[in-house]
């Protein structure tokens, strides 16, 4: 179904059903993996999106925002989905950073009866409400095109991994190497089982080291997060490679747009996680008011080059007024 014509539907239906004197007030948790990146901050910005269009169709509905400060700290995220479930919310919305940890906090909510809908990385359960998120794979391959076109189907590539056990980042991944293997038999893999860490900070040391030891053994990286990608950014810079190495990330963010722009970037496979927050909330309150919704919607990515980065509907992807929904947008 359309991402359009699904947001819509669900806010139609809500509207239908409800009444602005009787409706009852929701709290829907919305657990990110992490809360510094700004893709967690653009699915912040839908959810409170929802919310509002949720008060004025007449239904109250109060979000809660809270995730682990950092991408790798399973337990605290699992001790969120815990609290959140002792404090008995009306539904939860949670991008699950561990594919296998989050499997039974994720259970324990199903069965006592609070819709979740998962958002952004995928999980290994699928009694859930609903599944957001991009076809990950899909986007790992149109990665890797663009690598091969801005290599002329001939070169040598590192392939910089993000974390064990995110679902999203691996079939991305796969779906980059399987590409390369399938459709541009001249161009190596040189490298693909190093990882870069759940920061930028991490990401860059990572890509320095191996940038120190592969730098003349390589002609292109792949990087498949937004940290990843900015990690690699800083450390081809302090080697004064801009532009002679070639560089296809994954994700939007400020710096990752400027390297674009500027050359050290050939292209970024961008998901759209505004439309990820909004749908999110929008499907718990819709299972909650009892509709039918929809087992899992793919929010399609794009591919954003020098070549389109100044047309209006990358724009409009790339740069979410986030500062008209959350407070802490350019922090």
């Amino acid at each position: 179904m359309p991402i359009r014509l699904c947001a819509l539907l669900l806010l139609s239906w809500l509207a239908a059903g409800l009444h602005a004197a009787d409706a009852k007030p929701l709290t829907i948790a919305v657990i990110p993996k992490g809360t510094t990146h700004e893709f967690w901050k653009t699915i912040h910005a839908g959810a409170v999106k929802a919310q509002r269009e949720l008060a004025a169709a007449g239904q109250p509905v109060k979000i809660i925002w809270k995730g682990p400060l950092k991408e790798d700290d399973r337990t605290a995220q699992i001790d969120v989905v815990q609290n959140f479930l002792a404090q008995g919310v009306s539904g939860i919305v949670l991008a699950p950073l561990d594919s296998k940890a989050l499997v039974a906090p994720v259970k324990d909510a199903m069965e006592a009866g609070i819709p979740t809908v998962i958002i952004d990385s995928g999980l290994k359960y699928d009694k859930v409400t609903s599944f957001i998120a991009t076809d990950n794979y899909a986007g790992g391959a149109k990665a890797a095109e663009r690598m091969g076109e801005v290599l002329a189907g001939k070169g040598r590539v590192l392939v910089l991994r993000y974390m064990v056990g995110s679902a999203s980042t691996e079939q991305r991944e796969a779906g980059f190497l399987d590409t390369i293997a399938k459709k541009f038999p001249d161009i190596k893999i040189v490298s693909s089982d190093q990882y870069a860490g759940a920061t930028r900070e991490q990401a860059q040391t990572a890509a320095q080291n191996l940038l120190a030891a592969m730098k003349d053994k390589i002609d292109a990286v792949f990087t498949s997060n937004e940290s990843a990608c900015a990690g690699m950014i800083q450390a081809i810079k302090s080697f004064n490679l801009d532009g002679k190495l070639k560089h296809i990330g994954f994700d939007a963010s400020e710096p990752l747009i400027k390297a674009l722009k500027a050359g050290a970037v050939q292209g970024l496979v961008v998901q759209d996680p505004f439309k990820m927050g909004y749908l999110g909330v929008m499907t718990v309150v819709a299972k909650l008011q009892g509709k039918a919704v929809e087992a899992k919607v793919d929010t399609p990515v794009q591919l954003v080059t020098p070549e389109n980065i100044g047309t209006p509907e990358i724009q409009a992807l790339i740069s979410p007024q986030l500062t008209d929904y959350i407070d802490d947008a350019g922090k």
